[in-house]
């Protein structure tokens, strides 16, 4: 090889790594988004690239999506959740602490794990433990996760992070926690909600956005509706887009049919994900025929706009998924 060939070969390599590692200080991989779009086929296909080239989330990543497409724990999927734990990707481990192979192998063709749950449940606390122990939320929250001890889930809810405090609204609506006054639990639910809210969770938001909607709150409703929006999820979008189009007019925003429309366009690009498509195609429809072709033109800008300067659409599925 010519020493120029080296060279080039050299700046290539130096690239790719400078790529990969400006993709895992973003987080947000082309796969990942596709992931949590529920595009399960095409986020694979891009998580394999990205795996492949050592970023230990996207290795994640392909665990969950391969495992979710075939409904197991195919030996391919183990592989790559065994590899993001190398890693040292925690979720990784925590998978792989919940992986019980013995069932597995009664039932399908599965691999067997580098560990038993035991041994890999012992690495994923050795790794978060000492954080947990200095406060670092996120780490509360994944004792939790390790543990199923619920007093490291308020740990982390009162330590502020947004995840805990949703799933504190979630286990004492479904009966957690001791309350003996009445309206005591519904109170302690919708404050969790409102902090997670406020930490910018976007299914707290929705779930909060029912209970203003129970108590007849509007102007609250206006306002987190249209901040839920703001995160990119698509159910938030569409309600949102589908409300300033006055289709139907549910909560009093301002007529706004460019806006509307335009967010209903990058709805579209979901195509059938999550079964959306037939809404989306009928919703479009019904604020197109409300506009002029002047509006319509101007939407698209407005899309674009908007695409530009907000999230990724996204379903934002649990992390840790069952």
């Amino acid at each position: 090889m010519s020493v120029y060939f080296r060279i080039l070969a050299i700046v290539i390599s130096a690239f790719a790594e400078t790529c990969a590692a400006a993709t895992q200080e973003n987080g947000l991989t082309t796969g990942i988004a596709l992931y949590n779009q529920l595009k399960i086929d095409s986020a694979i296909s891009e998580l394999e690239k990205e795996a492949q080239s050592g970023i230990a989330e996207s290795q994640y990543y392909l665990g969950e999506a391969l495992r979710k497409r075939n409904s197991y724990m195919t030996p391919e999927a183990l592989h790559w959740y065994e590899s993001a734990a190398e890693n040292n990707n925690v979720y990784a481990i925590i998978q792989l602490g919940r992986f019980k192979s013995e069932t597995c192998q009664k039932i399908r063709n599965c691999s067997p794990s580098k560990k038993t749950q035991a041994e890999w449940f012992k690495l994923a606390n050795e790794l978060v433990l000492p954080k947990a122990q200095k406060g670092d939320p996120e780490s509360l929250y994944l004792m939790y996760e390790i543990t199923l001890n619920r007093e490291w889930l308020k740990k982390s809810a009162n330590s502020g992070y947004a995840t805990a405090q949703y799933w504190m609204a979630v286990s004492e609506r479904q009966g957690e926690g001791f309350f003996l006054i009445p309206g005591k639990r519904e109170a302690s639910v919708k404050r969790w909600l409102l902090l997670s809210s406020e930490g910018g969770h976007p299914k707290a938001m929705m779930d909060y956005l029912q209970i203003l909607f129970e108590e007849g709150d509007v102007v609250g409703m206006r306002h987190w509706l249209e901040t839920a929006a703001a995160t990119g999820d698509q159910a938030a979008i569409s309600n949102y887009g589908a409300y300033i189009a006055h289709t139907p007019d549910k909560i009093g925003y301002p007529l706004d049919l460019v806006k509307g429309y335009a967010l209903f366009t990058l709805l579209k690009e979901l195509e059938d994900s999550g079964g959306i498509g037939r809404y989306v195609e009928r919703k479009s429809e019904e604020i197109r025929e409300k506009m002029t072709s002047e509006q319509i033109e101007k939407s698209l800008e407005v899309a674009k706009d908007w695409k530009a300067t907000h999230p990724t659409l996204s379903f934002f599925p649990d992390k840790l998924s069952n």
